[in-house]
């Protein structure tokens, strides 16, 4: 039996904080809750970004919901991705049941249904805000990277983007950047390589065919105008209570390529549109990330180094940003690294590999004397989780076992009909719901070519029509000529010309008149 008093007092010292916290569960120790072991989270270091982790059917997105609850109440504004679409349900009061009074009488206090302001939204056409980008505001780097270009491909994006610039054309769809594409592999490529240099038809080509293959996972839905404003992702709501903005992704998890550029370039725009925000009591704002691996699935190397350095650096700007997963081996080790709360599920040890995954995740966690980590983490009841994380001082909490506070909300999805009424109250809906088609490269281009090839057209012409006056005065000179009278006007301009031209030479011949004998 490990020293109960000696861990009590260690669950004290290491989860009472100072600034503004809020309880999401109590310790287990040998089997049992202890009661006056409340875990607390800290707001202040929720900007450190963290990890919830375990097996299907654990209580993951249980415990996701909790903590959006949690920072809700505390007037922070949540973006929660829905890939599986069940965490609608958190617009909605919560039912008590049989488990959840089991649970309570567990961990002490009392359970109060809520439900909570939420804004519904879609990368694609269901029902919700809709949100679009524009291609210029991924800019040549980030749109480089998505699309995974070498060096010489990259530079090539970089220059149509400072031709687009310099002449004043909008990128603000994949139809504009494809337009572009085509028109500096044809019809500009001589007038562009004399201000911007030489254009490799090849390079062209390949990047033609991956902007496709992006289009083929939906992007031409995400690109666009009206473009998201990240400040709708950051409002309170009329009760003081943080909106929880839902996106809804159902659809896109059989098109992660698609889910990854939504991801960077959300969270690029929240870096370059917040200021740096210090040391704040709270996050001005939280992202979760369900079903985390579809962002890494088919992310390349350098697109991992662009999550890398913007969860390194985003959370200056007061954004936590938290990944919730089946295995913590589905998040690349560089970006583990920067997670500062885990909550760690049940992990099943089926196979070999399993068992090795076991061990790994062990070691991220904090050494123990109170649990053999390994064993414990196969044996997690539903609801229960590894807990550490960050305390105010950027140091590592205790590892502790903890049985979690269940969800207030609706641990269901919502009806259609809860749906529209949700949709039919949001002021975004009826602000992002027509797309624009503004003038932009596409029709800035096609015009260009449209006048080009009227003027070459006039051109052409222009040049038959002198050719056929040409053509007409040679033949009223030959029918001229073909008659008897033009035959004797030409024999005589034929014998002047001769005989002028003679007699200049000296050889005009001898005179057949007599002289007269009457001059001497």
């Amino acid at each position: 039996m490990a020293d109960q008093t000696a861990f009590l007092q260690l669950i004290k010292d290491g989860y009472t904080f100072k600034g503004e916290s809020f309880r999401i569960g109590a310790a287990i120790l040998d089997g049992n809750v202890l009661t006056g072991s409340d875990i607390f989270l800290p707001l202040k270091t929720m900007n450190r970004h963290g990890l919830i982790a375990g097996a299907t059917g654990t209580g993951k997105t249980k415990t996701l919901q909790v903590l959006a609850e949690g920072l809700s109440d505390a007037s922070v504004p949540v973006l929660l991705m829905d890939i599986k679409g069940d965490l609608s349900g958190i617009a909605q009061p919560g039912v008590e049941n049989d488990k959840i009074k089991e649970r309570m009488v567990k961990i002490g206090g009392t359970y109060t249904p809520s439900g909570y302001p939420v804004e519904l939204m879609t990368l694609s056409n269901e029902k919700g805000v809709r949100l679009r980008a524009t291609v210029t505001e991924f800019g040549p780097i980030l749109l480089s990277k998505i699309l995974d270009l070498n060096d010489t491909q990259q530079g090539l994006v970089a220059m149509i983007f400072k031709y687009c610039d310099d002449n004043k054309m909008p990128l603000l769809d994949l139809k504009d950047f494809t337009k572009v594409l085509q028109y500096v592999s044809n019809e500009g490529k001589a007038d562009i390589e004399k201000d911007y240099g030489k254009i490799a038809t090849t390079s062209t080509g390949t990047i033609l065919r991956k902007v496709i293959e992006l289009q083929q996972q939906g992007a031409d839905v995400f690109f666009g105008e009206p473009s998201f404003e990240v400040d709708d992702l950051m409002r309170i709501s009329d009760d003081g209570r943080g909106m929880i903005s839902i996106l809804r992704v159902t659809d896109m998890q059989n098109r992660p390529k698609l889910f990854s550029t939504f991801m960077l370039q959300m969270l690029a725009e929240l870096y370059a549109t917040l200021p740096e925000a210090g040391d704040l009591d709270k996050p001005k704002m939280v992202m979760f990330i369900d079903e985390a691996h579809l962002v890494f699935q088919e992310a390349t190397e350098a697109l991992l180094q662009q999550i890398e350095t913007v969860i390194k650096l985003i959370r200056s700007k007061g954004v936590g940003i938290f990944f919730c997963t089946q295995n913590p081996q589905d998040v690349p080790a560089s970006v583990l690294s920067q997670l500062g709360l885990k909550v760690q599920h049940a992990l099943r040890a089926f196979t070999a590999a399993d068992r090795k995954t076991i061990r790994q995740a062990a070691q991220n966690y904090p050494e123990t004397e109170f649990y053999k980590t390994e064993d414990l983490l196969t044996q997690l009841g539903i609801g229960e989780a590894l807990v550490t994380m960050l305390n105010e001082k950027g140091i590592p909490t205790p590892l502790v076992h903890a049985m979690l506070v269940s969800p207030r909300s609706r641990m269901d999805v919502l009806s259609d009909t809860e749906i529209d009424s949700i949709i039919s109250k949001s002021k975004l809906v009826k602000k992002y719901a027509e797309t624009e088609d503004t003038e932009s490269a596409y029709e800035i281009l096609n015009a260009k070519i449209e006048e080009a090839t009227k003027k070459s057209e006039a051109e052409s012409e222009e040049k038959a029509s002198k050719k056929k006056t040409v053509k007409e005065e040679k033949s009223t000179l030959e029918k001229m000529m073909d008659s008897s009278v033009g035959r004797q006007v030409g024999r005589t301009v034929a014998n002047t010309l001769t005989r002028t031209l003679l007699g200049a030479l000296g050889l005009g011949g001898r005179s057949t008149k007599k002289k007269s004998s009457g001059w001497f």
